[in-house]
């Protein structure tokens, strides 16, 4: 099993040297984050968006315009602790850099957002697997056909994270995960992909395929890569975003967020 036991301090420091990994039991027993960062003048739509969809979006720190620093994380650097980065322009992809000082303006305000990573280290201590850290993959990420809430001219679809379930553990898993709302909470779905519009789950949108056993269901949880499926649907004129799976591993404990 890939866990990384680091302490977060630890885990950033890495990822500001140079390493560019998945951060999925990384700092286990920390809250880790989804992050969009835009201009000002999108700031509003941003938040909005994420008020009228808290499943997939649920934020969780908004810094000051031209701030790199947040709350969550008492010295960190959004500019360079997240492994990887990606920025868009006009919904576009056009660089996936290892830190974002050159692209960095004082109008800029960061968005964190609740990660299921946070319920993983649950997951795995009352015994439920996680195949995607078992594995040593990202998890795998799907864009579905529902349609988020729209937010001024920012729209698309929900996204959504899948972990294969033992039958007769996924009762426990959602009740697990359920106690986590400001990190999705709950699944969405339980079992039939199609039902989400999901045709192939060997070929997800975003990181990796993991194996699914006989006897395992496909569970699937709301996912804060959301945002980036509504830059590529709405095309705003530029944002940056953590890549999918590429985290920004908190100080927070993971107990703090659940209820």
């Amino acid at each position: 099993m890939t866990v990384v036991s680091s302490t977060p301090a630890e885990a950033r420091a890495r990822f500001r040297a140079g390493e560019r990994t998945p951060t999925a039991g990384w700092a286990p027993g920390y809250a880790q984050a989804n992050m969009i960062i835009v201009p000002r003048e999108y700031a509003y739509e941003t938040l909005l968006f994420g008020q009228r969809n808290p499943k997939p979006c649920p934020i969780i720190d908004v810094t000051d315009a031209g701030s790199p620093y947040t709350a969550l994380a008492e010295g960190a650097d959004l500019r360079t602790d997240l492994p990887a980065y990606r920025v868009w322009r006009d919904g576009e992809l056009v660089d996936e850099p290892d830190e974002i000082h050159r692209y960095w303006a004082d109008d800029l305000v960061s968005f964190l957002i609740g990660c299921s990573f946070t319920f993983e280290t649950p997951l795995l201590a009352a015994g439920i697997e996680v195949r995607h850290i078992t594995e040593g993959r990202n998890v795998s990420m799907y864009r579905t056909n529902r349609e988020c809430r729209g937010a001024g001219r920012l729209g698309g679809p929900m996204v959504v994270s899948m972990r294969p379930i033992a039958a007769d553990r996924v009762a426990e898993a959602v009740r697990i995960s359920g106690r986590f709302p400001s990190v999705h909470g709950a699944p969405v779905h339980v079992g039939a992909p199609e039902a989400l519009g999901i045709t192939d789950l060997g070929s997800p949108d975003f990181g990796d395929a993991v194996t699914i056993r006989e006897g395992e269901v496909p569970v699937f949880w709301a996912c804060g890569v959301t945002p980036q499926a509504a830059i590529m649907a709405s095309r705003p004129p530029f944002a940056i975003t953590h890549a999918p799976g590429y985290m920004f591993v908190t100080d927070v404990p993971d107990h703090t967020y659940a209820v």
